[in-house]
């Protein structure tokens, strides 16, 4: 009997515990951020996330997250009139910046004598017709009915009917809507054969060099086009002689810097890369050495913040991601490339000029102030409605929330926070991340936007034709008009 009732309260303290254990580790996952004394929970990221048109992914959500950290520690530092603006430390955060600024003036010292023009080479691709020159006065017809296109070809015939090469560079000026050429007279430059669409390098390649074109349809519009002399090109030919010859300088000087740099990349340099990609923040101030050379270790802290100069349509991390091994460490061996060049500058006491360091720290000093306007938690704002810092920082923290939610609904502008000032406020204020919490928020925006779609489905007519949006024809960009209709 003693024996049973032991085994029930033994039975009894494991289920309380298990209870317990359970409730506890759901107070762990009921928020996803916290950044000064303001949290993102989790039912608050499902339901902006759910209501919104991103996709619901853990990614995104982690990408919202990061938004609202920098946003509310942007409000904490207003709140604590924190100006941001120590020189030091905003060297200190924008060092890539420096340091490829650094890296280029002393790369401009060391090509300074690469190069020489190649005249018998330029003249024998010009002959040859590898390489072709055009100048056009273009009449864009994209997205026009049968009518419409007959007034621009009687338009473009008026204009063909009195060019002359001695006019055209003026005629193209003033007449033509590819407005990048019009602006150098209608040239085109120069191009290699094959780069252009078939009629337009159809209609150059038939004319002799001086002479116009009659008027040319591409699917652009209408043309009419003029074939450069060699003389009148030949200086653009023996620039992008040099080029290639500036290019195989290059080359040599980058795979003798590799050899005396005795670059070793580690074997587990790849995996940690990967990893990386998914979460650049977590390994921001992480000094897993990755690489050695002659210029030292290069760690993940350090790789991230060469990452960070790259521009944000590069998607890099994206591309990190989906790259196999080999790719990644070829990423990384040409990030320490740049840990050399930078070294042989050091070495030649390269400076940055005063004037290029005071525009750097203004543009951040910049970025603040823009920030704090644009949310509406500058300081003075905020001193005016309240007194002591705390509520000062509650007052950020709502007014942050209530124009996070605007704009996640896209009812107000992004706000951008350029990389060194997130890493400032980073390294300034207290914030964290809760993994869990993103599961949990995903699994929360997923219901909600399942309720939405079955709500939007029930109230729509019965009918035999699928709805929703259909496909449009793009619009001309600048790209598809520019240089004569390249492919």
């Amino acid at each position: 009997m003693k024996r049973n009732i032991a085994l029930a309260a033994v039975a009894a303290f494991t289920l309380s515990a298990c209870s317990g254990l359970k409730d506890a580790l759901n107070a762990h996952t009921d928020w996803v951020a916290r950044a000064g004394s303001a949290e993102l929970m989790v039912t608050k990221l499902g339901n902006l996330l759910g209501k919104s048109r991103a996709p619901i992914r853990k990614d995104i959500a982690k990408s919202i997250a990061n938004v609202w950290v920098d946003y509310q520690l942007l409000g904490v530092a207003a709140a604590h009139n924190d100006s941001l603006s120590d020189p030091k430390q905003i060297d200190e955060a924008m060092w890539p910046a420096i340091a490829n600024l650094k890296a280029k003036k002393w790369y401009d010292v060391v090509s300074k004598g690469w190069g020489t023009e190649d005249t018998v080479a330029a003249k024998r691709q010009w002959d040859s017709g590898q390489i072709l020159a055009a100048d056009h006065i273009l009449l864009l017809t994209q997205g026009m009915n049968d009518a419409q296109k007959a007034q621009v070809k009687k338009k473009i015939d008026a204009i063909r009917a009195k060019v002359t090469p001695a006019n055209f560079a003026k005629t193209a000026t003033d007449n033509s809507q590819d407005q990048q050429s019009a602006r150098q007279g209608g040239s085109l430059g120069i191009f290699p054969k094959g780069s252009m669409v078939p009629e337009f390098e159809k209609a150059v390649v038939a004319l002799k060099p001086g002479e116009i074109s009659p008027v040319v349809q591409t699917q652009y519009g209408y043309h009419i086009i003029h074939r450069p002399t060699y003389d009148q090109i030949k200086s653009q030919l023996l620039l992008a002689s040099k080029g290639r010859s500036v290019a195989v300088a290059e080359s040599t000087y980058l795979a003798k810097l590799e050899e005396n740099g005795k670059i070793e990349v580690k074997k587990d340099a790849a995996t940690t890369v990967k990893a990386l990609g998914n979460d650049p923040d977590a390994y921001r101030r992480d000094n897993t050495v990755i690489a050695t050379s002659t210029a030292g270790k290069f760690t993940t802290s350090r790789l991230v913040g060469w990452l960070e100069t790259l521009p944000p349509q590069a998607r890099v991390l994206d591309q990190i991601k989906q790259s196999p091994d080999s790719l990644l460490v070829q990423l990384v061996r040409n990030f320490v490339k740049n840990e050399l060049v930078l070294k042989q500058a050091d070495s030649a006491k390269v400076q940055i000029d005063p004037a290029e360091l005071a525009q750097l720290r203004a543009s951040f000093t910049n970025a603040v102030r823009s920030a704090w306007a644009q949310l509406g938690v500058t300081p003075a704002s905020l001193a005016d409605s309240a007194k002591s810092e705390g509520d000062r920082e509650k007052l950020a923290a709502k007014r942050i929330d209530e124009y996070f939610a605007r704009m996640i609904q896209e009812q107000a502008p992004f706000v951008p926070v350029p990389t060194p000032l997130s890493n400032i406020l980073r390294e300034k204020f207290k914030y964290s991340f809760n993994d869990a919490g993103f599961d949990r928020a995903v699994q929360e925006a997923a219901k909600i936007r399942s309720s939405a779609d079955s709500t939007r489905s029930a109230s729509q007519p019965s009918t035999a034709v699928p709805l929703g949006p259909q496909p449009v024809p793009a619009p001309p960009t600048a790209s598809s008009t520019s240089s004569g209709g390249r492919k």
